[in-house]
């Protein structure tokens, strides 16, 4: 399935009443370390499919929901369970680190 985009009008369906967990890439288009990261989120998305969603946001064209959870650098990971937010991993890192950062916190 992959990685699926999220806008601040979609926040609230996608990732906050969710069934399962959901992993929100906040990124932009100008971020190298965030363009690094992408595949290897892509591929742990196939991987965990059905553990876990993993979507990705914009910042720049989504400012509202990075504004209210106070984004100050990217690319920041953050895990949502049932609505809340529940870890964050801010910069890049191997997909075995992020992999296994993820599995840890789910």
């Amino acid at each position: 399935m992959g990685t699926k985009s999220v806008t601040d009008a979609s926040f609230a369906a996608d990732v906050l009443s969710s069934p399962l967990p959901v992993l929100v890439d906040f990124w932009a288009d100008w971020c190298g370390p965030c363009k690094m990261i992408a595949p290897a989120l892509e591929e742990i998305a196939e991987e965990l499919a059905g553990k876990v969603s993993i979507v990705k946001m914009d910042i720049m064209e989504n400012t509202q929901v990075p504004g209210d959870i106070g984004v100050q650098s990217i690319p920041l990971l953050v895990l949502f369970k049932d609505g809340k937010a529940v870890a964050q991993k801010l910069g890049a890192a191997p997909k075995s680190q992020l992999k296994g950062w993820l599995e840890g916190a789910l």
